[in-house]
């Protein structure tokens, strides 16, 4: 027989739900920095490093946005506007 304890259950299942989190956010802004790369050239240690510092909303909405950038003066202003 084994005996569970409610909080450390909770614990768990909460502690599995941040990596959940986690690992979607550094997935998404991955993908997004792959996207920009592929579409600008490479980035700059500092843009990377502000991409990685967006909430996954704002990764999500820049993964939406670049697909109208042309230029890179439109990532920045995005990245302005949006930091």
């Amino acid at each position: 027989m084994q005996l569970t304890n409610p909080w450390i259950e909770a614990g768990k299942r909460e502690g599995l739900q941040q990596g959940r989190n986690e690992g979607r956010h550094e997935g998404e802004a991955e993908l997004v920095l792959k996207q920009l790369a592929r579409r600008l050239g490479a980035l700059s240690t500092a843009q990377e490093k502000s991409i990685r510092k967006l909430p996954l909303t704002k990764i999500e909405e820049l993964g939406e946005a670049l697909l109208e950038f042309t230029s890179r003066a439109d990532f920045a202003r995005w990245l302005r506007l949006n930091n």
